[in-house]
């Protein structure tokens, strides 16, 4: 009887050594897997920037102190005009309204509208002072409009102008331009008459 517990003994303390030795490798193998989508967050950050969810971008800034709410709007070839009140056509969507700071958590006064595809024609880009609760005037309003092409990595700057808006309900054509199939300007083709788009806020 002496030998069979000696060698029952020494079978626990083997089988005790087993098991940790196991469970050890097992949490080394769960602690990698879980920090391997964490090796290399520098590549996702930039991947993430370069990324935007439309071909064509433009987008108007003005002083974020200022209670202003400008309203940008755009109109692709072919479509209906894209702004406050008709946020979205066949070709662009109004990203961003911006109010000035009515039911606004951050302090940044900015106006943002992409596209679905890059059709080719002319592009018009105007900009209406709705209200100005600031009493400040001009404001100056920046619109850069910039165009990723399918093959493309990221979106480049093709235009940009600043403008004066002086009273409320000032409405006035930033410019227009037109693009080619490519997604390439027409340097020939921009223009900043004073014309305004027809009125399209009911």
């Amino acid at each position: 009887m002496q030998g069979l517990d000696q060698f029952d003994d020494e079978d626990v303390n083997g089988t005790v050594f087993r098991d940790v030795i196991t469970l050890a490798l097992c949490g080394f193998v769960a602690v990698v897997i879980l920090l391997l989508p964490h090796l290399n967050p520098k590549q996702q950050a930039q991947a993430a920037v370069s990324t935007t969810p439309g071909n064509v971008m433009v987008e108007a800034r003005w002083a974020d102190e200022l209670d202003t709410d400008i309203d940008l709007w755009v109109q692709a070839p072919g479509d209906v005009p894209v702004g406050y009140s008709n946020k979205s056509g066949v070709i662009f969507n109004l990203l961003r309204d911006d109010l000035g700071r009515n039911a606004d958590p951050t302090q940044l006064n900015y106006e943002v509208s992409y596209s679905r595809g890059i059709p080719p024609g002319e592009y018009a880009i105007n900009l209406h002072m709705y209200r100005n609760k600031a009493r400040v005037s001009p404001v100056k309003v920046t619109v850069v409009t910039s165009v990723k092409k399918p093959t493309a990595e990221s979106a480049k700057q093709v235009l940009s102008s600043t403008v004066d808006l002086t009273v409320e309900n000032q409405e006035l054509t930033v410019y227009r331009f037109k693009l080619t199939e490519a997604g390439d300007l027409v340097p020939s083709s921009v223009n900043s008459l004073p014309k305004a788009l027809r009125k399209w806020r009911q």
